[in-house]
């Protein structure tokens, strides 16, 4: 018999701890449900304490999600597991997930406790988030780095005490392959009750051994693996789950598990992420990169004509990149318009929203000839960032560009309601564009990253920029989509100033503790 790995999605709340990563709650809504679609088991929501508005995002999660497990996050404190067990009271199944570090150097010099105060917390954080549901998972943080029979008492109790779930944490991303499968194998050896839970990882990647430590660990008997899409997360980023999910389903040779997973959703999923949170997909990307099942050298052409096995391990369809790809163009209708969205995961809460996303779609085919699945998922992202962004808006944008000449840029920017224009010279037609917002908005921003790549093939693809802009610490993204990449690049950098004026309301989850 085959077991069930079950698949732990750490998306919308590790994957949101990335800088710039911030979602909103209609986004989280929007991956959440692609999430279910996908058969994610587990769907980690949110650390709900951080700030009011990352509770209504779990809470909209929680009453949007029926097939999927609903989880939230908590530190072992009173208000923590009790404001996550009012964030995902509506949800069909729900889960508290709390936690506390375990380490030497965690306990002395972050907690300041003493090991048996951290085993009593642990236990009565449990305890606690039992009385609001019977599905709590405890994670240990630091474990990588943890004294192994420190651990085993900990775990012990928590078990005992009702954990369902017991989460190994490699918090620094220290670990090796083989000491982690290891560590996971002698514990669920000698924990008395390891029978009564399952055994569960979370491994960062700063190492670039999320996935490797993550698989020795079910290799070893884990059950459960904590991912995100694109292998999005903070710092270096945690395991990926396209790359999890295909290495067992394609090496069933060698894990005695499977996952549920609906494979064919993977590349939607990705690209859904990566076009909210603004973190292109690197090409070169396992399973989701644009050249994951590319090939250019002739004896690989060649090889794959002949027979697909010589040179692919995986079928291109099996994970999503020749799903149904109705091409809509400017003389298609609302109903395949909302059809195909509604293929996509893209639903309206209202007709408003819909007539205006098809406004848009309309406004794109007079640019493209043919508009494809990716597109559709731009212009719905677009529509959110307008719809999210009322006090700057992009009004007008006007470039001069010539050999021998210095690129000049006119802007019309509105701030609250108040159009306001400016010029400016720049080094090339981006860089001018740039200067003439900033000499509206004087945010005094220092740019991080520009990034451009193409949605679709072709000359008349819209082009996807991304802008990262940094002042006093705090760090966010912008996203800017458009058939000219001048107006694409002013959209995303008037995106990311709208994040970085507006007024900080959530609490990075790393300030307190975070797994």
């Amino acid at each position: 018999m085959t077991d069930r790995l079950i698949i732990f999605d750490t998306t919308l709340r590790d994957g949101e701890q990335s800088p710039g990563a911030s979602m909103n709650r209609d986004e989280k809504v929007r991956i959440a449900k692609v999430l279910e679609r996908m058969r994610v088991d587990v769907i980690e929501a949110g650390f709900p304490i951080a700030s009011a508005g990352d509770f209504e995002a779990v809470k909209a999660v929680a009453e949007a999600v029926t097939e999927s497990t609903v989880c939230a996050l908590a530190r072992a404190t009173e208000k923590d597991i009790d404001r996550a067990a009012e964030a995902i009271r509506p949800a069909s199944s729900g889960r508290i997930h709390t936690f506390i570090a375990t380490s030497p150097i965690h306990m002395q010099e972050k907690l300041r406790m003493q090991p048996d105060e951290v085993v009593e917390r642990a236990v009565w954080a449990v305890k606690r988030a039992r009385q609001y549901t019977d599905d709590v998972e405890f994670s240990p943080e630091d474990a990588g780095r943890s004294e192994p029979d420190f651990l085993c008492r900990v775990l012990e109790a928590v078990i005992d005490a009702g954990a369902k779930t017991v989460n190994i944490p490699d918090t620094v991303g220290y670990n090796v392959p083989q000491q982690f499968g290891d560590l996971i194998a002698s514990l669920i050896e000698r924990v008395p009750n390891s029978d009564k839970a399952v055994f569960s990882v979370h491994c960062h990647n700063d190492l670039g051994l999320a996935v490797a430590n993550s698989l020795s660990a079910v290799a070893n008997g884990a059950r459960q693996v904590e991912c995100t899409i694109n292998g999005l997360g903070e710092r270096a980023g945690n395991a990926s789950l396209e790359e999890i999910v295909m290495a067992v389903r394609t090496r069933q040779d060698i894990f005695a598990c499977d996952t549920g997973i609906d494979t064919t959703q993977i590349v939607p999923a990705s690209r859904l992420v990566s076009n909210i949170t603004g973190f292109p997909v690197q090409p070169n990307k396992a399973i989701v990169g644009a050249n994951a099942f590319a090939h250019e050298s002739g004896i690989h052409q060649d090889g794959v004509i002949k027979k697909r096995e010589t040179y692919e391990i995986m079928r291109a369809e099996d994970v999503g990149w020749s799903a149904n790809r109705m091409v809509l163009g400017k003389h298609s209708g609302r109903h395949a318009f909302r059809a195909r969205l509604a293929e996509l995961g893209i639903e309206f809460e209202s007709e408003e929203g819909l007539n205006s996303a098809f406004a848009r779609f309309k406004d794109l085919a007079d640019k493209k000839h043919e508009i494809f699945d990716e597109d559709l998922q731009a212009l719905v992202t677009e529509e959110g960032l307008e719809q999210a962004n009322e006090s700057l808006k992009l009004v007008a944008l006007k470039v001069c560009s010539q050999t021998g000449e210095i690129p000049l840029a006119d802007v019309t920017v509105s701030v609250d309601g108040q159009e306001r224009h400016s010029s400016a010279e720049g080094g090339g037609p981006v860089d001018a564009a740039f200067r003439a917002i900033e000499a509206v908005v004087q945010s005094g921003s220092q740019l991080q990253l520009y990034s451009v790549s193409n949605i679709t093939s072709g000359t008349d693809s819209q082009g996807e920029v991304t802008v990262r802009l940094e002042k006093g610490g705090r760090i966010v993204n912008g996203h800017g989509a458009d058939t000219d990449i001048v107006v694409a690049s002013a959209k995303a950098y008037i995106h990311a100033l709208s994040k970085l004026v507006a007024p900080a309301q959530k609490a990075h989850p790393q300030r307190g503790q975070a797994i």
